[in-house]
C-alpha cells in the first residue's frame, strides 16, 4: 500500500476507491468498473498535478522525508556499474551512514560518494538514519584523495538531516572531520558534481557537497539547519516548524533564485517516490551532462570555478 502524506487525503480516498473497485471486480468479473476506474484515476491524476504544483516549503520537506523516496543505494544499484564499495576511514571504524566507492556512470568511471538513510527499521538503524560520524567524513576525504590521484570525476548524493550530534561523534572530532572534508572538495583538481536528492541538511551534508555542479531533485530540501531546529532555536518550539520552514527559503525554486544551485531535476507527478526509476535516470542524465561540461579543464581552472562560485553566492543581494 502506498504511503501517503498527510495533505495527500484526498489523493488517497480517490485511489483508495480505485482499489476497492477492483477488489470487488476481481470477486464478480461479471461487474462493469472500466469507466468508472478511468474517471476516478483521471481526478486522481489531474489532483496530483494540482497538490504538487502548490506545495508550501513545509510539504516539500515531507515529501524530501518521504520513506519511499528513492535513497542513495537505490541511485548507485541502478546507474553505477562494477560498484566497488570502499569502506573504513583507516583511523577507526566503519561509518555505513556514508557509502562510498569506484563505479561506471553512464560509461565514465567515477568516485561516488553519499549518504544512505535505509528504507526499512533494520536499515535505517544500519545506516545510523544517514547521519554520519566523523569517520564517514573521513572515509569520504580516503575518497576524494583517491580521485584526486587517478584523476577521476567525483560524484556526491547528500541526503542527511544532519551529521550525528551524539557525544561519541563530538568526542572524535566531529566538526572538524566536516570541516576537513569540506576543505578536501574545495581542493579536488578534478570535476565535482553533487545532487540533494532529498534533505540536504547543515554541513553534514555541506560536508560532501561543496562542488563545481550542485543540483537539487524538485522537492528536495537544502539548508543549514532542520525547520525543526530553526524552529526551536527561535521560537523555542518545534511547532512552528512550518513557519521556519517559508523563511529559511529551503525549496530548490528558492535556492535556484538565490544561485546557490545550479538547477533542479524535475520529479515526476506526484514526486520521486512514485516513479523511482523515471527520477533515477533523470538524475543520472543530469550528472552526465554536467561532467561533460568540464571535460578538457586544468585542475587550477577546476578548482578555481569551485572557489569563484562559492564566494558569488550572496553577492547579489548585498550588492
Amino acid at each position: 500500500m502506498h504511503a501517503y502524506l498527510d495533505f495527500e487525503r484526498p489523493i488517497a480516498e480517490l485511489e483508495g476507491k480505485v482499489v476497492e473497485l477492483r477488489q470487488l471486480s476481481a470477486q464478480d468479473p461479471a461487474m462493469e468498473i472500466d469507466d468508472e476506474v478511468a474517471r476516478l484515476q483521471a481526478r486522481a491524476e489531474s489532483l496530483i498535478n494540482d497538490t504538487y504544483a502548490k506545495l508550501t516549503p513545509w510539504q516539500k520537506a515531507l515529501v524530501a522525508r518521504h520513506p519511499a523516496r528513492p535513497h542513495f543505494s537505490d541511485y548507485v544499484s541502478a546507474l553505477v556499474e562494477d560498484f566497488t564499495p570502499l569502506a573504513g576511514d583507516r583511523l577507526y571504524s566503519e561509518d555505513r551512514a556514508i557509502i562510498s566507492g569506484l563505479g561506471r556512470l553512464r560509461g565514465r568511471v567515477v568516485a561516488i560518494v553519499g549518504q544512505e538513510k535505509g528504507n526499512d527499521t533494520k536499515s535505517r538503524l544500519t545506516h545510523n538514519f544517514g547521519m554520519a560520524m566523523p569517520e564517514g567524513y573521513r572515509k569520504a576525504q580516503r575518497l576524494f584523495s583517491l580521485a584526486e590521484r587517478f584523476k577521476l570525476p567525483v560524484v556526491s548524493f547528500a541526503d542527511t538531516p544532519g551529521a550525528y550530534p551524539g557525544v561519541g561523534a563530538e568526542e572524535r572530532g566531529q566538526a572538524e572531520a566536516i570541516a576537513r572534508s569540506t576543505d578536501a572538495c574545495l581542493s579536488l583538481g578534478v570535476p565535482f558534481v553533487t545532487m540533494i536528492i532529498g534533505e540536504g541538511m547543515s554541513g553534514g551534508a555541506l560536508g560532501i557537497a561543496v562542488a563545481n555542479r550542485v543540483y537539487m531533485l524538485e522537492h528536495a530540501i537544502y539548508a543549514v539547519i532542520s525547520p525543526e531546529g530553526c524552529a526551536s532555536i527561535l521560537w523555542r518550539s518545534a511547532d512552528k516548524a512550518q513557519e521556519a520552514a517559508a523563511a529559511m527559503r529551503i525549496t530548490a525554486q528558492d535556492l535556484l533564485e538565490l544561485k546557490v544551485i545550479d538547477g533542479i531535476v524535475r520529479e515526476p507527478p506526484g514526486g520521486a517516490h512514485r516513479a523511482p526509476l523515471q527520477t533515477i535516470n533523470a538524475v543520472g542524465d543530469t550528472i552526465a551532462r554536467a561532467l561533460s561540461e568540464f571535460d578538457g579543464l586544468a585542475p587550477a581552472q577546476l578548482r578555481q570555478q569551485r572557489r569563484d562560485k562559492y564566494l558569488a553566492i550572496g553577492r547579489s543581494l548585498t550588492a
